[in-house]
């Protein structure tokens, strides 16, 4: 796929959403296709069936193929689910280069580099591998609070890095399904990372935001502390909890207590109507229908997510975040519109919380305004992402070309990596 063709994929437990989009002539990204199907081969985050998933992901990306118009031939991954865990890291290094004309130790991106490979150094069981490595802040000679160190003038180099660890296996599976879909992986992204991209705004990542992506299978939790990513970790409950509380408990299928849940599932109070309506569910086996009252299915509902958010409170009072939370919390993914949802999370959480959809900005555009809704926050964050990375690659690669004509040495070892890396 040519550089103007960017298609993400955002694999969840419930469904399977894809998106492709295509730059205009001004480089903003315009969406011009989305395909979506639902997902039965992931349980929390973690593909136990193969073919389902192959079949979903197929399905998925056909339908954003027919919309746009557009074949798909590499895409842009989220990861997420049960197996992801974050730490925090510190890297050290000495500045070794010397300026000729005064002997000062200048830093250099080498050097900021060493650091940041330093701190990402630390020893994980053999069957989990590193996903992301982001600097959160610099220390150059115990001056603290530092975003951007580069050609500062100074003698030690310290780097704070959160680290987000995933199982090998979970990256292996997912990367097998798309690839015998018939797409190429271009690079797996954390989705809370690509989600928040969207939905947080800067002044919130500045004060300290909690991002809740209230997925199918796994609540995922990003915390955000001074403008970066400071704290990972999941919920082992989602949306198909509910869902099957409701099934249970009323004695219906899996897909009827799923309607209810979409078209009258609620989880305030307060946002139930006086009148108390009820909703008509089809008999099992040629029984009579039988109909639900809209309070007996929040008495259903609140306990389960108001689980799930003490569980995210209980590890947000574990962290020693440098800060409080001044920018509340944000609630992305399908689970974000169940109604009720964000008054009961400002509840829970001691916080002040908002619905988490994408939100305007100049980057992206087309049919932006038909899916921005907390589901597709991630699809659409993946997207962006995989744009910005793929600008910086390139960007990267011309300069180490240049490098090497400058140096006069040869390039092809350089391009042969990069070929082996990109296409093998």
């Amino acid at each position: 796929m040519n550089n103007r063709i960017i298609a993400s994929l955002d694999i969840g437990s419930n469904f399977v959403r894809a998106i492709v989009c295509e730059k205009d002539e001004d480089g903003v990204l315009q969406i011009v296709g989305t395909g979506v199907r639902p997902s039965t081969g992931l349980r929390k985050g973690v593909v136990v069936n193969i073919e389902a998933t192959v079949r979903a992901v197929e399905g998925a990306i056909e339908d954003a193929e027919m919309m746009s118009g557009i074949e798909v031939t590499d895409c842009w991954i989220g990861i997420g689910g049960n197996h992801i865990n974050g730490l925090n890291s510190r890297g050290v290094g000495a500045i070794t280069r010397k300026k000729r004309d005064t002997g000062e130790r200048e830093i250099s991106q080498e050097d900021i580099e060493k650091v940041i490979e330093s701190a990402r150094a630390v020893v994980l069981p053999t069957d989990r591998q590193i996903l992301e490595v982001i600097p959160q802040s610099y220390i150059v000679d115990d001056q603290k609070g530092i975003r951007n160190p580069l050609d500062m003038i100074g003698v030690r180099l310290e780097c704070d890095v959160h680290i987000i660890t995933c199982t090998v296996t979970g990256v292996q599976n997912l990367s097998k399904c798309v690839n015998r879909a018939g797409f190429r992986v271009n690079e797996i992204i954390l989705q809370t990372l690509a989600a928040g991209k969207v939905v947080l705004t800067q002044d919130e990542m500045d004060l300290g935001v909690v991002l809740v992506d209230l997925g199918g299978g796994t609540t995922d939790v990003l915390v955000y502390s001074e403008g970066t990513p400071y704290s990972t970790f999941t919920i082992p409950a989602g949306g198909i909890q509910v869902t099957s509380d409701i099934s249970i408990i009323k004695n219906i299928s899996i897909e009827n207590a799923e309607k209810i849940k979409i078209d009258a599932g609620c989880c305030w109070d307060s946002m139930l109507d006086d009148d108390d309506e009820s909703v008509i569910v089809p008999g099992v086996g040629g029984r009579a229908p039988i109909p639900i009252p809209k309070s007996q299915i929040l008495t259903i509902i609140k306990p389960r997510m108001e689980e799930i958010f003490s569980m995210v409170k209980q590890h947000l009072d574990t962290l020693n975040l440098p800060r409080p939370l001044g920018g509340g919390v944000v609630l992305c993914g399908g689970g974000a519109q169940l109604a009720g949802a964000v008054d009961l999370a400002n509840y829970v959480l001691k916080l002040p919380a908002r619905l988490g959809a994408p939100i305007p900005t100049q980057n992206i555009g087309g049919l932006v305004e038909e899916y921005r809704t907390p589901a597709y926050a991630t699809a659409i964050g993946l997207a962006l992402e995989g744009e910005k990375r793929l600008a910086t690659d390139v960007q990267e690669r011309g300069s180490d070309l240049r490098q090497g004509e400058k140096k006069n040495i040869p390039i092809f070892g350089k391009l042969r990596s990069w070929l082996k890396e990109e296409f093998f």
